[in-house]
């Protein structure tokens, strides 16, 4: 047990730096790889529930997120970054996340999540005040092209979220706390 916990926290940093847009890049590239992320996450999204892409050009905006998370027996962690898409005024708003939460489980995964944003008041609430509370229980196991994932959908307070998993193996329930918060560099 105490090597799948080291194993597992080895993990979890490498997927983080893989995943991060800190280094040596410009802010303009940073925002590049961001943008490209958001667009690969859409097109893999639209191309498993089509319907989604009416449904956010018909909404006051969208937020794309790429995460890595751990979880490990009764703790999980994550972080990530993303973007807030407003379609009202085409403005972006890059931003970080980090999670932690209490739950039962075991893995690491690295998923993309796409949330809906259904009217003005719940997009800028996002954005300002950035927290999300919620429990999610899943199961992946998937590499590159290999496995299965569900695309798990969740509807709350006018907002729709889609969660897409990239690579990972996990079996979790959990409850947690996500923190978005607005990057300076970036914006």
């Amino acid at each position: 047990m105490k090597k799948f916990i080291i194993l597992s926290v080895i993990t979890l940093s490498v997927l983080l730096t893989g995943c991060a847009t800190t280094g040596s890049a410009s802010p303009g590239e940073k925002r590049s790889l961001v943008q490209s992320m958001k667009s690969n996450t859409l097109d893999k999204l639209y191309a498993q529930k089509p319907d989604v892409k009416k449904q956010i050009a018909n909404s006051a905006g969208y937020a794309v997120f790429d995460n890595a998370n751990v979880n490990v027996v009764l703790a999980s962690f994550g972080g990530g970054y993303g973007v807030v898409k407003n379609n009202l005024t085409g403005k972006s708003t890059y931003m970080n996340m980090g999670e932690a939460g209490l739950g039962l489980g075991l893995g690491v995964k690295d998923f993309n999540v796409v949330m809906v944003f259904h009217n003005q008041a719940a997009l800028n609430r996002f954005i300002e005040q950035g927290w999300a509370f919620g429990g999610n229980a899943d199961a992946a196991a998937k590499y590159e092209d290999k496995g299965g994932a569900l695309v798990a959908e969740a509807i709350a307070d006018q907002v729709t979220v889609y969660s897409l998993t990239e690579n990972g193996l996990a079996l979790q329930a959990v409850l947690k706390g996500t923190k978005f918060w607005v990057d300076s560099e970036l914006n």
